[in-house]
């Protein structure tokens, strides 16, 4: 499963409609499954479903009827197509809704049906385009669930800005900025490179306001940062050693003599958007 992201503006769209033929690229080749987009666009055609961001559908419809529609279009075989668009409804969670007319559905429903659209013919390759914008909480998990189960037996290629979608749906990523491509590598791995191993944030009482002078006393801190005073009193640092040296041990033992009280100790979490906003910082200079 691949991903593309970046921020608004960045042309993942722009990349989204290129992919699908929709428009023509400038420049370069676009490959489908071996063919060339340009030279043999039916036959790429063929092998892509696509789900465009805004959920255009034929909302007078059934459910039903729009999937066997898009069947047709597609060129289903007519003695398979009944039973490939019962099988499509069943596996996008539609069963239930299938008589209903589209305008009459939630906007996950819609969402559902659409994507039901883009798996008819049996594609290789799904592209989807901001598959869950404008979805309450329990809609958004819903069809996480069901990227994440189509991702089993397709290649999803997934458009979005929303940071968290990416993490806990793709397993590789390919972030662009201002058309032009900044990274590509693991969710993980894209949060391993900007991560800081020498980073910590601890959270203290300290009435006396000591903390802001024991940089003085411990070798090693390249920087202590006061982060936020919680409502209870207490304060947040972030300390950045500079080099691989381990401070907490030592940090431990300074606190305790200037009786500075240790509530929290934790390394610092990288976020795949701490990464994102790194990568794009980088870019932009």
């Amino acid at each position: 499963m691949l991903v593309y992201f970046g921020p608004n503006g960045a042309g993942k769209s722009t990349t989204m409609n290129m992919l699908t033929g929709f428009i023509e690229q400038t420049e370069g080749e676009i490959i489908i499954d071996g063919y060339d987009m340009l030279r043999k666009p039916k036959k790429a055609k063929k092998e892509i479903g696509y789900m465009p961001e805004g959920v255009p559908l034929y909302t007078d419809l059934t459910v039903k009827e729009f999937v066997t529609y898009m069947a047709e279009i597609r060129n289903v075989d007519k003695k398979e197509r009944k039973e490939k668009v019962e099988k499509i409804i069943e596996q996008t969670g539609l069963k239930d809704v299938e008589k209903k007319l589209v305008k009459n559905l939630s906007r996950g429903y819609k969402q559902r049906v659409s994507m039901a659209g883009s798996l008819v013919g049996e594609p290789k390759i799904l592209i989807l385009d901001e598959p869950t914008v404008g979805l309450d909480p329990k809609q958004i998990t819903e069809i996480r669930n069901l990227i994440k189960e189509l991702g089993k037996t397709h290649t999803v290629i997934l458009s979005s800005h929303i940071l968290s979608e990416v993490s806990q749906i793709c397993n590789k990523v390919i972030i662009i900025n201002k058309g032009k491509i900044v990274a590509t590598d693991t969710p993980e791995n894209l949060e391993k490179k900007v991560t800081n191993q020498n980073c910590i944030y601890v959270t203290v009482e300290d009435l006396d306001n000591k903390v802001e002078k024991i940089k003085e006393k411990i070798k090693g801190i390249q920087k202590l940062e006061l982060i936020k005073e919680n409502e209870d009193g207490t304060k947040q640092y972030m300390i950045e050693a500079n080099d691989k040296t381990d401070l907490r041990k030592t940090i431990f033992a300074e606190f305790a003599k200037e009786n500075i009280t240790i509530f929290e100790m934790k390394k610092a979490d990288t976020t795949l958007e701490d990464a994102f906003m790194k990568l794009i910082e980088g870019g932009n200079k």
